[in-house]
């Protein structure tokens, strides 16, 4: 198998909601943005944890022994972030049409008139109200990084310190911050997603980055580093949308952001074979892949390729991997109709 990073068809435009190519519209002001360290807010850290009590001598030296690795193996999923329920019923996926692998592959029923037409108040423009609550604006900052890499201005929506979780969206060509935190298009699900993370304790930041090369995943990677000190018992996933996917698999090959992030949500996307050396690859870092089977730029063939190349490449333990298939879905149907709480629940507890 042959599969590495695919350029798009030269000139194509921002990834959309949901049918064409256009760019993303503006769901709101931004104005400045704010230097970080300009101005912090007082958020407050999480508790510090206890430790386990040192065993005694002897016989009770080893029953504390197995006692300690009991309590290792059984109260690490326990303590596993879950999140929240938050509108459910409304952005579950349709009905599913198959489903193999053990539920790791699955077919999604996508009929454009009742996801977009009978979900949007203004087909792609506007969705209905009660797909939203914009109440979470109250703890969404337009902030700006300075970083070696060069100046990362980026949408930041809840604890900017001791977060528990951080979910990065990282935008197609022609895109910008402005289309991860848009609360209307893509019917409501970017708004979904702020309110989740807000809601349990999390961060979502949505960047601006130079291009989808190295440049590019270096400012990526600093704006990572510089969220993960701040909140350093954080989960960390990353949703690249569209030509995003490039600097998906470029920070799950670096030795830094590899070995830190958690997660990669692929939506829409490209494949690169690179990643199977990679050492986020190493970690078994879970990798979801959002597709539209009637992706005109990405064919979903290719990517179900790479798909079943990660499951065959780990025999002797199977990898974290899913694939949604959303039948006759096109190029912005997975970001779309993305169960985010679903698929980062079910990553969440498969992160190393």
């Amino acid at each position: 198998m042959a599969n590495r990073t695919v350029a798009p068809p030269s000139g194509l435009p921002a990834i959309s909601p949901s049918r064409g190519e256009i760019g993303s519209f503006d769901g709101g002001v931004y104005p400045a943005a704010l230097k970080i360290g300009g101005r912090r807010r007082d958020i407050q850290s999480p508790p510090l944890r206890g430790r386990w009590p040192a065993g005694q001598r002897g016989a009770a030296a080893l029953h504390t022994l197995l006692v300690s690795l009991l309590f290792l193996f059984s109260a690490a999923p326990a303590d596993a972030l879950e999140l929240k329920p938050y509108k459910d019923d409304l952005f579950a996926y349709p009905a599913t049409l198959s489903s193999t692998d053990k539920g790791a592959y699955t077919i999604i029923d996508y009929q454009e008139l009742r996801d977009i037409n009978a979900r949007d108040q203004v087909p792609e423009r506007r969705v209905q109200a009660k797909y939203v609550d914009v109440g979470v604006r109250k703890v969404q900052q337009d902030l700006l990084l300075k970083t070696d890499a060069g100046d990362v201005r980026h949408v930041a929506v809840g604890k900017t310190e001791g977060a528990g979780i951080i979910v990065l969206y990282l935008h197609g060509q022609g895109g910008s911050r402005k289309q991860g935190v848009d609360d209307f298009t893509f019917g409501g699900n970017f708004n979904r997603i702020k309110n989740l993370m807000a809601g349990n304790g999390g961060l979502y930041l949505s960047p601006d980055f130079t291009d989808f090369g190295d440049k590019g995943a270096a400012q990526v990677a600093a704006l990572i580093g510089h969220y993960a000190e701040a909140s350093p018992d954080a989960k960390i996933f990353v949703a690249c949308g569209s030509m995003g996917g490039a600097l998906c698999w470029k920070l799950a090959g670096r030795n830094d952001t590899g070995r830190r992030i958690n997660g990669l949500l692929l939506l829409g996307s490209l494949w690169d074979d690179s990643f199977l050396s990679s050492p986020a690859y190493r970690r078994h870092v879970p990798v979801f892949f959002g597709q539209g089977s009637k992706d005109p730029v990405f064919p979903v063939e290719k990517q179900e390729a790479f798909f079943r190349s990660i499951i065959a490449s780990s025999k002797a333990y199977p990898y974290p991997t899913r694939f949604v298939r959303f039948e006759t879905g096109t190029h912005g149907t997975p970001i779309r109709m993305v169960d985010w709480r679903q698929t980062l629940n079910w990553m969440l507890s498969k992160a190393p």
